[in-house]
């Protein structure tokens, strides 16, 4: 595969995977901010669970509100995915010509510059992807083997990415969550500044406030994602490398 079609692909197929997943994401993040005894408005916990959520999600605010945020969430599957699979198999190729010669030290290496990189551009996007979701809550109150092979596959890389990921997930939500609490007001007239001061401040508040539990709060959506999300975007992109 030429260098282009990796960074085009990638973009479309990462696309795909968002719009077939992105009901999920949403649940998750509303479980994440849910809970957080310095925020009036996410205090109550008012979801159970993801399919609690997702139901009650529907029914206050209609079918659509599982998709507020996509469009931002789109534009950054269009700089991240479209980033992180160009430059890895780029990468790749600049290091070792070979597939043959490939060892699991190089994959990783090109693995961690891709995300680095492709995270650090596509972040903005994200934070107005969970932005456009606090100001909706506050507003409106191909078959066979290769399939299955997939799916398995990301079944069990996808447990093991949210047993080791959720935790940071939580404190990035909650980060960038956290301008709308800033000189809220608390109880009768008590003005705060109801900010997190860095991450490890986030993850410390929230565990002291919450439990360490809450460090797992959109276990489940998050896991049901990356399943998924994994198995449309593979399938999405092995198409799209057959087709040109």
């Amino acid at each position: 595969m030429t260098d282009w079609r990796a960074f085009v692909y990638g973009g479309l197929a990462s696309m795909t995977a968002e719009l077939g997943t992105f009901p999920a994401d949403t649940t998750k993040t509303r479980l994440q901010v849910q809970g957080q005894k310095i925020d009036v408005h996410n205090r109550e916990l008012r979801y159970r669970g993801m399919v609690h959520g997702l139901y009650r999600i529907a029914r206050e605010e209609g079918p659509r509100a599982l998709y507020s945020g996509i469009a931002p969430a789109l534009l950054r599957q269009a700089t991240y995915g479209t980033i992180k699979i160009g430059i890895y198999h780029s990468l790749k190729r600049t290091i070792v010509q070979n597939p043959k010669d490939e060892t699991l030290m190089v994959n990783m290496f090109c693995g961690m510059v891709a995300g680095v990189v492709s995270s650090a551009v596509a972040n903005p996007t994200d934070v107005l992807k969970v932005d456009t979701s606090k100001r909706y809550i506050l507003s409106h109150g191909i078959l066979g083997d290769t399939i299955f092979t997939h799916f398995i596959a990301s079944v069990i890389a996808g447990l093991a990415g949210a047993i080791a990921s959720n935790p940071i997930d939580v404190v990035k939500t909650r980060m960038m969550n956290q301008k709308a609490l800033k000189n809220t007001v608390v109880g009768e007239a008590t003005a705060v500044q109801a900010i997190y001061t860095s991450s490890v401040d986030c993850l410390t508040q929230t565990v002291r406030n919450e439990g360490l539990m809450a460090l797992y709060k959109g276990f489940i959506p998050n896991w049901f994602r990356l399943g998924p999300w994994n198995v449309i975007f593979f399938i999405s992109f092995e198409q799209m490398r057959k087709i040109y």
